[in-house]
């Protein structure tokens, strides 16, 4: 009796990990469409909480007939707005704890959630519907190592000393022509002497992923390990671009709406894989 006992309990455990094995070859895959094509996504296991949630509400339904709301070139485009959709009342609006991973940033094509300021969520918990795609931009590695704000305090002081006029000028004529990117250039340039000469350290300290990533494929490094990055798009990112460059109207919301239908639909690995290009993380 003790031997059968042990055998059924042996075949239930393979069965078990039998099971656990199959749903792990398969995985959500995330389609949002719009007028102006689709987008492919995949949704993060790291991220239990906020994967779980929006694939709750686009299985529902709740997603379809929502907008791209607000929309930044270089930036970001946001959406999901179901509570508004839906009429629920703002006291009602639930929220995510926030589900931070230092291997998860904001690289282009990056889905994470949207959320209130700081000032109000000081928990920087996530809007349970309201998501955006990371758009960014290139950075070069100096930029990106650097504490931009301290060196442009630096730098507003430096130029006041007299021996500095034109570089002081220089700066006040790109600034006038709006031309930033050269602008940064010029600050950068005069890091180190600004260093020396502060006795200070202009450095940020940037991990490895983000370094690799923000220099290749760019994205918005300022907003990590503040929002929740909880998956990406592998497929369609110039779906992405093409909204972020229609015409605005207030708020940065599109004179014309971009209305979505998203479904999500359990697939393969091996095929997510082989159409969409997308390498899953050793397991």
């Amino acid at each position: 009796m003790n031997r059968l006992r042990i055998i059924r309990a042996a075949g239930f455990l393979a069965c078990l990990s039998l099971m656990v094995s199959c749903a792990s070859e398969k995985d959500y895959l995330v389609t949002i469409d719009t007028r102006f094509g689709k987008m492919y996504a995949v949704l993060y296991d790291e991220t239990p909480g906020h994967k779980e949630n929006f694939i709750d509400l686009a299985s529902s339904g709740r997603y379809d007939s929502t907008e791209f709301h607000r929309i930044i070139d270089d930036f970001m485009i946001q959406g999901g707005d179901v509570f508004t959709k839906e009429g629920i009342p703002k006291e009602d609006w639930y929220t995510l704890p926030a589900e931070f991973n230092p291997s998860l940033i904001h690289e282009k094509g990056s889905i994470a959630a949207a959320r209130q300021g700081d000032n109000l969520n000081p928990k920087q918990e996530s809007s349970g519907c309201q998501f955006y795609i990371v758009e960014g931009r290139v950075y070069e590695e100096p930029e990106l190592t650097t504490d931009m704000r301290k060196l442009q305090q630096a730098f507003t002081k430096y130029v006041q000393l007299d021996s500095n006029t034109e570089l002081r000028e220089a700066y006040g004529q790109l600034y006038s022509n709006q031309q930033f990117d050269s602008l940064n250039a010029l600050m950068l340039s005069k890091k180190v002497v600004m260093e020396q000469f502060f006795n200070l350290n202009l450095g940020k300290d940037m991990r490895e992923n983000q370094v690799r990533a923000y220099t290749s494929v760019g994205g918005t490094p300022h907003l990590d390990d503040t929002y929740t990055v909880f998956g990406k798009v592998i497929k369609g990112l110039d779906v992405m671009e093409a909204i972020t460059q229609l015409e605005k109207g207030s708020n940065d919301k599109p004179v014309t709406p971009v209305y979505i239908k998203v479904n999500v639909e359990l697939v393969a690995k091996k095929k997510i894989s082989e159409d969409y290009g997308y390498q899953y993380p050793e397991e």
